[in-house]
Formats: structure tokens, C-alpha cells, sequence
């Protein structure tokens, strides 16, 4: 996944009020990414099928192995972008 990608999601979380519980779930399973970057592989064309542009996003977080700790820092970066007064 590429940087834009995470930066939108990280951005829809924030806005929406779910950075902490989503940097609390992205901690948790943070081990757990390389089985999910295979899952992923498999599910992405099904998510593509079944959802459009919003679940290939989610299949290309799935594919990269290292998507979440990319997700984990632009969450990081537009709470502190959100918490900025102005």
C-alpha cells in the first residue's frame, strides 16, 4: 500500500471519531500481517467484485505486509494534524 491510500484511511478514522479503537485493533494484530497480507492475495478479487474501489483499498491494505504499520503511522500523523488548533 502506498502512502495515499493509508493517509485517506487514517484520515476517514479521525474524522470519524475511530483512530483509538482502530490503532488499538492495528497493535493487536500487528503480528498477525503477514498471515493476513496471504489472505488478502486470495480475497482481493472477490472484495473488488463485491465492493468497488472502497474493498480493493482494503485488499491492497490486506496484500501488504507492511500496510499496517504504514497505516499505524498516518493515523498517528492526522491525529496530531487534528489536534492542531487552526
Amino acid at each position: 500500500m502506498s502512502r495515499e491510500p493509508a493517509r485517506r484511511i487514517a484520515s476517514q478514522l479521525v474524522r470519524r471519531g475511530l483512530a483509538a479503537p482502530a490503532r488499538l485493533l492495528l497493535d493487536a494484530h500487528l503480528p498477525l500481517a503477514p498471515l493476513l497480507s496471504d489472505a488478502g492475495v486470495a480475497l482481493r478479487p472477490l472484495l473488488n467484485v463485491v465492493g468497488g474501489q472502497a474493498a480493493g483499498e482494503l485488499g491492497a491494505l490486506l496484500e501488504d505486509d507492511r500496510a499496517m504499520e504504514r497505516l499505524i503511522a498516518e493515523l498517528d500523523d492526522a491525529q496530531e494534524r487534528h489536534a492542531e488548533p487552526g
